[in-house]
């Protein structure tokens, strides 16, 4: 009895830790946002705002190695685990490679398109990228196992080291920011290796799963990146597409806006993260998994309504605070932006619960979506006004999209009959 209660007080402690962690986690980033912002101004911000929406778009796309390696350590055990997280570190060394040196190549390309003021941010970045790979998987591994404090430790790490490098570069350093600020990203990727669980690792010598095993691998794993590119749309195409359609100055005020407006967002992601091994382990022992989705659905629920109602109440105090008077003028955005974001975040809890049953539908509900608020901004971006709203009119249709897609869900189980 004693030995039950210690155990359980551990893994609840250990979750605690972990959601503090990302809390500081997110308010770290925040701090590096901010400071960027008021340091650099709106102008020489958009070109740092670009690379920090680079960074989400990669946070995505190692997303799909992060999340596979967290179901599948709960699912596989013995030689059959060992084989698929040696697997799945060579394949993330082969796509970060592949996509580092797409950058590296095209950067010239990549300069004119986002209209930077050199190429060489491209392709310092796209040095690191490799690195974040095999880190999301690391991550997964700790995620899977439920060692939450590692976990936070990656985190926290590549946060800090970011944070730190970053500003020293720029307030030590008189070159091109956008460069700094690119530098700070790939050494913090190294830093956020640690702690590592990369052992005994050899890029040859890898063997191959088991054929059952490896089609529920290859279907998962693509289901993910499936989503994770939808992610990516919604996410960030608003911020690139205003970075080439508007001028450096609109550019940087919306980047305010918006890193201002994910705040639910990204203390949202907290709960996905805890949300996918829980829901595995649950259906693998044959236990309900809606009440852990209800749970975490009025979390987020009550998270944003606080936000957006702050948001609604005090937007000019809010963004002065943050980024100070050069961006006032996005006051009235504000809380608009906070309620699109809120909904992209709730609706997002709905397809990772049903992603993490290995449920398609979200992910291609999400994808149209994703692609109609692209197609949206792409006709209709007179004003940074007018990109708001689509994103609204976007998240609001794929909210009530997911809500109905889960009670048809729910209403056609079948009741199990008494024993």
């Amino acid at each position: 009895m004693m030995t039950t209660l210690k155990i359980t007080s551990f893994k609840v402690s250990q979750e605690q830790l972990f959601m503090g962690s990302v809390l500081l986690v997110n308010g770290g980033n925040y701090l590096y946002n901010l400071l960027l912002g008021r340091i650099l101004g709106p102008e020489a911000f958009s070109e740092a705002a670009l690379l920090i929406t680079l960074l989400l778009v990669l946070s995505f796309m190692g997303m799909t190695f992060q999340l596979a390696t967290t179901k599948f350590a709960v699912l596989f055990s013995g030689s059959e685990w060992s084989n698929f997280k040696n697997k799945s570190y060579k394949q993330a060394l082969v796509v970060g490679l592949g996509i580092g040196a797409f950058l590296i190549l095209f950067s010239k390309k990549l300069q004119e398109l986002f209209n930077t003021q050199n190429h060489w941010i491209f392709i310092v970045f796209g040095i690191g990228v490799p690195v974040y790979f095999l880190m999301s998987v690391n991550r997964g591994i700790f995620q899977g196992k439920f060692q939450f404090k590692k976990l936070s430790i990656t985190y926290q790490t590549e946060m800090w080291s970011r944070l730190l490098i970053t500003l020293g570069f720029i307030l030590l350093i008189q070159i091109q920011s956008g460069i700094l600020v690119a530098a700070g990203i790939l050494i913090s990727f190294i830093f956020g290796l640690f702690p590592s669980n990369i052992k005994n690792f050899s890029f040859w010598k890898t063997k191959p799963l088991l054929p059952e095993n490896a089609k529920i691998v290859s279907r998962f794993m693509l289901l993910t990146a499936c989503y994770e590119f939808t992610q990516i749309i919604i996410n960030n195409s608003d911020i690139l597409l205003v970075k080439h359609y508007f001028e450096p100055l609109e550019a940087g005020l919306y980047a305010s806006l918006a890193l201002i407006g994910r705040v639910v967002y990204f203390v949202a992601w907290m709960f996905v993260m805890m949300l996918l091994p829980k829901v595995v382990q649950k259906q693998k022992d044959g236990e309900a998994t809606a009440p852990i989705l209800f749970k975490y659905v009025s979390y987020i629920g009550l998270l944003a309504t606080a936000i957006v109602a702050t948001c609604y109440l005090f937007p000019t105090f809010i963004i002065h605070i943050m980024f100070g008077e050069a961006y006032i003028q996005m006051a009235s955005l504000l809380w608009q932006y906070a309620l699109a974001t809120s909904l992209f975040a709730i609706s997002n809890i709905f397809a990772y619960y049903f992603l993490s049953l290995d449920k398609y539908v979200p992910v291609i509900l999400s994808g149209i979506l994703g692609l109609a608020q692209v197609l949206l901004v792409i006709i209709y971006h007179d004003s940074l006004e007018t990109v708001v709203h689509m994103q609204l009119t976007a998240m609001s249709i794929l909210l009530v999209i997911q809500l109905i897609y889960f009670l048809k869900t729910i209403s056609g189980r079948k009741p199990r009959g008494n024993k």
